[in-house]
C-alpha cells in the first residue's frame, strides 16, 4: 500500500488519508467454442501462474481452458474444454440439479461446486472424479429459488465460505457460512446495499473478496467488487462499474505473478442468449 509522509501542523501531528487501492483494466476477451453446451459461465478459479483457468456452468458443464499471455498480458484463451458435471453416482448431473453457480479449489486440488435450484455443495478429488455431497447447513433448504449459493471461496487453511445471492430482505446482511471440514457455523455476515446482489467469491492473501451485481434495466449491468478482513463487518470498494460497461459479471478469481501486482480476473454469463457474451476480464490492483 503506498505511504504518504506525516505532515506537521502547528504542533498536531496529521496523517493524511491513505491512497485508495483502485483496480485498472488490463484486458478483455470474448470466448467461443462451437458447442452448444458452451456459455452460462457463473463461476472462476484461476491457476497460482495465470495460465490456466476453470469455471462452471448453469447448464451443469465444467469448463477448463489455458490463458494464452503476452508480457504478462492475457491475449486469449485456448484448448477449451467441457465435461459434464457428475452427480455422486457418477451420472451427468439432470433437470434442477444442474445449475452450478460457486467454484472454489482447495489447495490440495479438490474442488467444490455449489449449485442452486437443488441448494447443495460437492466435492471431487479432480475434474474426473465423481463428487461427494458436503453436509448441508440446516438453512440451505429455505433459501430462495435461482438464489441460492451464488459464491464459494476456501482459504489457505481449507475452510469453505459459501455466501446466497440474496439475504431474504433489502436490509438484511447477506451471511456467510463456513465449513470447516465437519460442519457449517454461520457467524459473519456482509453489508448489502444499493440493490447489488451477490455473485462471485474469492479469498486471497487472506482477505474476502466479493463480486456483486446489479440490472439497471436496459442498460445492462452494473458490478461491483468489495474486499473484506475476514470476520470483519464493513470492507472497502475496489470498483463499480457503470452500467453496461460490462457483461454479466459472475465469477471471480484473484493470482499474483512473481514480478508484479495482484489480478483480478472475472468472468461473464451470457445466459445463452446472442445479444451477451462468454467474456473474461482482468484487472490490475494497484496499491
Amino acid at each position: 500500500m503506498k505511504r504518504l509522509a506525516l505532515i506537521l501542523c502547528g504542533s498536531l501531528w496529521l496523517l493524511p488519508a491513505m491512497a485508495a487501492p483502485s483496480l485498472r483494466l488490463d484486458s478483455r476477451i470474448v470466448m467461443q467454442l462451437d458447442d452448444p453446451r458452451f456459455g452460462g459461465f457463473s463461476s472462476l478459479e484461476v491457476a497460482a501462474d495465470g495460465l490456466s483457468f476453470m469455471a462452471t456452468s448453469d447448464r451443469g458443464t465444467l469448463l477448463e481452458g489455458d490463458i494464452l499471455r503476452e508480457e504478462g498480458r492475457m491475449t486469449g484463451v485456448d484448448n477449451l474444454r467441457l465435461r459434464n458435471i457428475q452427480d455422486t453416482k457418477g451420472r451427468p448431473v439432470t433437470r434442477y440439479n444442474i445449475d452450478a453457480e460457486g467454484l472454489a479449489v482447495s489447495a490440495t486440488g479438490e474442488i467444490y461446486m455449489s449449485f442452486e435450484a437443488n441448494h447443495r455443495v460437492m466435492v471431487q478429488a479432480s475434474p474426473e472424479a465423481t463428487p461427494v455431497f458436503v453436509p448441508k447447513h440446516p438453512d440451505f433448504r429455505a433459501l430462495q429459488n435461482n438464489s441460492g449459493l451464488e459464491a464459494l471461496a476456501i482459504d489457505e487453511a481449507g475452510v469453505l465460505y459459501a455466501i446466497p445471492e440474496r439475504s431474504g430482505g433489502l436490509e438484511v446482511p447477506f451471511p456467510v457460512y463456513r465449513f470447516n471440514g465437519e460442519a457449517w457455523r454461520k457467524d459473519w455476515s456482509l453489508p448489502r446495499s444499493n440493490d447489488f446482489l451477490v455473485a462471485g467469491a474469492d479469498i486471497f492473501a487472506g482477505q474476502l473478496y466479493v463480486l456483486e451485481r446489479k440490472l439497471e434495466g436496459i442498460w445492462g449491468f452494473s458490478s461491483r467488487i468489495r474486499r473484506f478482513e475476514i470476520g470483519a463487518e464493513t470492507g472497502e470498494t475496489l470498483l463499480v462499474s457503470a452500467a453496461g460497461q460490462f457483461d454479466n459479471l459472475e465469477g471471480i478469481a484473484l493470482w499474483k505473478p512473481t514480478d508484479g501486482a495482484t489480478r483480478i480476473m472475472l468472468i461473464a454469463d451470457d445466459n445463452f442468449l446472442f445479444l451477451q457474451k462468454n467474456e473474461l476480464v482482468e484487472m490490475v490492483l494497484e496499491e
